[in-house]
């Protein structure tokens, strides 16, 4: 009976707690089917560009579900500003493949599919030649360049960034948002609020105070990926900390707002499949290219998807701080909205 007893209280502050009933059963329908959407976007073909390339081997790339665009000049920057996968240029015989490569695995796709056409044609222009010479085009003569990246590059030097701003952005979330937790469990809160001080001095002190560990856990975390496990870096070191420190900050204001939400540190931690997990699928660790257009939407509103976007650009790309302004001007935004939020969730703990 006893055991019966501890049975039936269990029950009923389970149904008594229905943010705890929606985390049990509804969260996870909803991450379940954010991952379908993800993972069954539609395939996008390689784009690719042609300089001088004979028209048989041109119609053969588009057989090869390649899209294909012509030109007739081009520059060093033709297949950044064009948004290419790659150009393939020809000459006397020779060809040149471009790769833009800022996705590892997408380049390797596109050169397997260039190697296996041109070896394709050249073998047809084989059989049809009836003389001994063989074909000018041969599969040995593609050489292939790299825009971002060489040869030996792999998927993780693309995500390794990424993954450095989550890091920071999932421990600095959580540690804000337990910490003022704990100030409004323990009755500090409110009797702070009981004082003259005002909202905005709370949050501000509470933000620089947590915010003065966050910098230090951003530092060591930039510091030890770069230095130690020796992470790709192409560009300035000091954008890489400025991302991450804008990052930390979105992070710090959120776990804030969310903590004045949470009625114990459990509640806290069940903000995390909403508020965390889809920072990872929209951070640019999966391709959104050929994800639905209500699902790139949905990214637009995610504060991982700059952050991603800066970092990959900085520490793969080399991009400079002008490249990456609208990221960084998306990242204060979400700070000034989170912010003013928190002053504004504040209210309701005022008695006086």
């Amino acid at each position: 009976m006893r055991v019966l007893a501890l049975i039936k209280r269990i029950c009923q502050q389970m149904f008594r707690d229905k943010r705890t009933l929606a985390l049990l059963f509804v969260a996870p329908l909803l991450i379940l089917t954010l991952m379908f959407f993800l993972f069954n976007g539609n395939t996008v073909d390689p784009k690719l560009g042609v300089l001088k390339v004979e028209s048989g081997l041109v119609d053969a790339f588009k057989k090869a579900d390649i899209k294909v665009k012509q030109y007739e000049a081009v520059t060093k920057d033709t297949v950044v500003d064009d948004d290419l996968d790659g150009l393939l240029q020809q000459d006397n015989g020779k060809l040149k493949l471009i790769l833009r490569n800022d996705d590892p695995s997408k380049a390797k796709v596109l050169q397997m599919k260039v190697n296996q056409v041109v070896a394709a044609e050249f073998q047809f222009k084989m059989m049809m030649k009836s003389s001994g010479t063989a074909p000018a085009i041969t599969p040995k003569s593609i050489d292939v360049n790299y825009v971002y990246g060489n040869a030996d590059t792999v998927f993780f030097d693309v995500l390794s960034p990424i993954l450095v701003g989550f890091f920071v952005f999932f421990f600095v979330f959580i540690i804000s948002g337990i910490g003022l937790l704990r100030e409004r469990t323990t009755g500090t809160l409110e009797r702070l609020l009981s004082t003259p001080i005002r909202r905005v001095e709370i949050v501000t002190a509470y933000l620089v105070g947590y915010g003065i560990f966050a910098v230090i856990q951003t530092m060591i975390v930039v510091f030890y990926a770069i230095n130690v496990l020796d992470i790709v870096l192409a560009g300035s070191i000091w954008n890489v900390l400025l991302i991450n420190l804008l990052l930390a900050l979105v992070a710090l204001s959120l776990g804030i707002l969310l903590s004045t939400f949470a009625a114990s540190e459990f509640q806290m931690i069940q903000f995390i499949p909403i508020a965390v997990i889809p920072q990872v699928f929209f951070a640019g660790i999966f391709p959104l290219e050929g994800m639905a257009n209500w699902l790139q939407a949905v990214a637009k509103i995610i504060p991982m998807y700059y952050a991603g976007d800066a970092l990959k650009g900085v520490m793969y790309k080399g991009a400079s701080i002008s490249e990456i302004s609208c990221d960084l001007l998306a990242l204060v935004i979400f700070a000034a909205i989170f912010i003013v939020l928190n002053i504004l969730a504040l209210k309701k703990y005022r008695k006086l």
